[in-house]
């Protein structure tokens, strides 16, 4: 029976039975574990060596658990608010929102989070309801690009939760899911 390691066929070579056939298919067996680990680290084989200048960035993912509490930079008119504040949790750092009431029950929002060491951007959108003193909204997020660190960044259907304070403007916001980058 025929083994084959990437491209080339060891039967014949295994079948002569002598030592530089043996030796031969064990240099191939090991040329194959280098060039499928190097497929799952990123790492390029060139011949028998492995380049270290081909060395590839592996993608990371994240389980995201954000929350951020924000307060009103602008109102440019009375169905979209701007908002900055703090996101807290798996990735820190100052976060924008601009939040566009599209209708009596939707809103969207384009969101902007800037860690250390780069920057995420994305949209959202969500239902919201009134409960007394609060607009209390729940739908997903996309993330869609990236800067720095995060500049391959993409996630799709990330939860997106949170509440605004009717007499202020004052936002909490809540994000979670899976982030690839």
């Amino acid at each position: 029976m025929a083994r084959r390691i990437g491209s080339r066929n060891v039967s014949g070579i295994a079948a002569r039975g002598s030592r530089w056939g043996h030796a031969r298919v064990r240099g191939l067996l090991v040329a194959g574990a280098i060039a499928s680990l190097g497929a799952l680290t990123g790492v390029v084989v060139l011949g028998a060596g492995i380049s270290s200048a081909a060395v590839a960035t592996a993608a990371r993912t994240e389980n995201l658990r954000e929350s951020g509490k924000l307060h009103v930079t602008g109102r440019p008119n009375g169905v979209k608010l701007n908002e900055q504040g703090s996101a807290s949790g798996t990735i820190s750092g100052t976060i924008y929102i601009h939040l566009n009431l599209s209708s009596q029950t939707r809103v969207s929002a384009e969101v902007n989070i800037y860690p250390s060491g780069g920057s995420l951007s994305g949209y959202g959108s969500a239902s919201y309801r009134v409960e007394g003193a609060d607009a209390v909204f729940s739908g997903t997020l996309s993330i869609t690009r990236g800067t720095g660190k995060y500049a391959h960044a993409r996630a799709r259907g990330l939860r997106f939760s949170g509440s605004i304070k009717r007499v202020n403007d004052a936002t909490t916001v809540a994000v979670s899911g899976p982030l690839s980058y």
